[in-house]
């Protein structure tokens, strides 16, 4: 099982660079690390940046003003796919 708090620590750590505010996923991708191939993992949940654009897409109302509230849809997003 995914630790909720983990999984929050390491999305706001990626997205926290990105220009703000965000209009769409594109915008993200220069803020992280390795690109659409960055990953996240907790307990046995594991995913990549661009899996988790598709997993969360339909959680994520664009634009955002800050990461805090693109990391809360993102999580919710999760929650509702069963990853969390």
């Amino acid at each position: 099982m995914a630790d909720e708090a983990e999984l929050r620590e390491q999305l706001v750590e990626a997205f926290e660079g990105a220009d703000y505010p965000v209009t769409s996923q594109m915008d993200l991708v220069p803020a992280l690390p390795n690109g659409p191939a960055t990953s996240f993992e907790s307990g046995d949940v594991s995913f990549t940046a661009m899996e988790l654009g598709t997993r969360a897409s339909g959680q994520q109302e664009f634009p955002y003003e800050d990461v805090d509230s693109l990391v809360d849809d993102v999580v919710e997003g999760l929650k509702s796919e069963g990853e969390l």
